[in-house]
């Protein structure tokens, strides 16, 4: 009976420490699997990017360009982040242009002296970079990482194979076009078509470059903006203590008037200097009334 006893139990050990191998097993299993499939998600997504920046074809020239619109925590930071991509990505930042816009602005009186000014605000940022052409696909994984939300992304690749051999030909043409000017009798007609040939020449360089350039350099547009108000607190004066405390001074502006009366007094005195002749005349003319007035004889009230 003891012997049936440890039997079991030595049994029943084991057959517990299979089952937490097997389970020990399965659960380190599903673990891999679900560390592998968010890697694969991961490297999908950011294939997908590279993919569609990326993108080649055999005897195909493209001018790619890129237009990203989303939210992020940070504004500031976001921007700081970005421009420093670029640098180390052999770009550089052509235009960024961070503003923010305040909803609303309200101040509120903490002491006599002293107030808060509230700031209600959103910051966001428009920015243009240019990156080297086969680097486009890393930035936009770059910029992707600093999102809360994409609003809305575009990649073009146009192209411009076409356009390149159109140029290169105009360029033949232009130089067949000089050798033939070049054996005209020189007059003033052979001079005017080596003008606007060599003019014609220059512009076409001019297009030349561009295409370089654009093909070599990816012209990425980026706006970011925070997804809610920002709330800013400033301390300020309390401009009303202020106002109450000058607006009244009883012994300075009875100082004042007292100049003032003064002034007063003087100003009427030059004013009726400077109108003399009318005062004289007005004078001459009262008493040359009186005087009528006074030599006029009264006669008795009979001889009416």
């Amino acid at each position: 009976m003891k012997t049936t006893y440890i039997r079991l139990s030595l049994s029943a050990v084991l057959l517990l420490g299979i089952y937490s191998c097997k389970k020990g097993e399965a659960t380190s299993s599903s673990e891999l699997k679900s560390y592998e499939a968010t890697t694969d998600s991961a490297a999908v997504s950011e294939d997908s990017v590279s993919s569609v920046a990326s993108m080649e074809v055999k005897d195909k020239k493209f001018i790619k360009t890129a237009d990203v619109n989303m939210e992020v925590k940070d504004v500031y930071n976001a921007t700081i982040a970005i421009e420093k991509s670029v640098q180390d990505l052999g770009g550089f930042v052509t235009k960024s242009n961070l503003q923010s816009n305040v909803v609303s602005e309200d101040t509120y009186n903490t002491s006599d002296t002293e107030a808060m000014l509230i700031k209600k605000y959103k910051t966001e940022n428009t920015i243009q970079v240019r990156v080297p052409t086969e680097k486009l696909g890393e930035l936009l994984t770059f910029i992707n990482t600093n999102k809360l939300f994409l609003n809305s992304r575009t990649i073009n690749a146009e192209d411009v194979t076409a356009n390149i051999k159109y140029s290169e030909l105009e360029t033949k043409r232009n130089q067949k076009t000089s050798e033939n000017i070049e054996k005209i009798k020189t007059n003033k007609d052979k001079v005017t078509l080596d003008d606007e040939n060599m003019s014609e020449g220059n512009l076409q360089k001019l297009t030349n470059m561009n295409i370089a350039d654009n093909l070599k350099y990816s012209t990425v547009d980026i706006f970011i903006k925070e997804p809610k108000l920002r709330i800013a607190e400033i301390a300020v004066t309390n401009i009303n203590s202020i106002d109450n405390k000058y607006r009244y001074n009883f012994i300075y502006d009875a100082k004042d008037g007292f100049v003032y009366g003064f002034y007063l007094i003087q100003r009427i005195i030059v004013g009726l200097i400077n109108i003399w002749p009318i005062v004289l005349i007005a004078g001459g003319v009262i008493y040359f009334l009186r005087k009528r007035k006074m030599a006029k004889p009264v006669l008795p009230k009979n001889q009416e």
